[in-house]
């Protein structure tokens, strides 16, 4: 009887551990298969943001930006050189005003978008001596 026992033991033992081999060759696809969907989730998310282009322009010049938003300073730095404090960056409005953006102004890009810059100040004339204008390229 004690080897009877014995017998279904070691039965249960091997039927246990064939059970748990079928496990760990599952274990380690199911590893790979979440391995290979973080590759997949990673890709997706780093490439998103940064496959999304907008052809934009500055200053009459084309440029491409992979931001989805960007700051006054930000498009400043995007020429080269960049464009100085002493000019002002307006956003070109179609059939409007044109809209002067500030360093921290966030402007949400879109395909198409113009800026251009301008002197932050312009003198158009100065007072000579004798108390006329004259044009200031005189």
């Amino acid at each position: 009887m004690e080897d009877k026992k014995i017998e279904q033991a070691e039965s249960h033992l091997e039927k246990a551990e064939a059970d748990l081999k079928v496990a760990r060759e599952a274990e380690k696809t199911a590893e790979h298969e979440i391995e290979e969907a973080l590759k997949e989730i990673k890709d997706a998310e780093g490439h998103h943001p940064h496959e999304i282009k907008f052809e934009i322009q500055i200053d009459r010049k084309h440029y491409t930006v992979s931001l989805d938003r960007m700051t006054g300073l930000q498009l400043r730095a995007i020429p080269s050189p960049p464009i100085g404090p002493d000019r002002d960056l307006f956003e070109v409005v179609q059939g409007g005003t044109d809209r002067k953006i500030s360093d921290t102004e966030i402007v949400e890009m879109r395909n198409g978008l113009r800026f251009f810059s301008a002197p932050a100040q312009i003198n158009p004339g100065k007072l000579n001596f004798h108390g006329d204008f004259n044009n200031a390229t005189s």
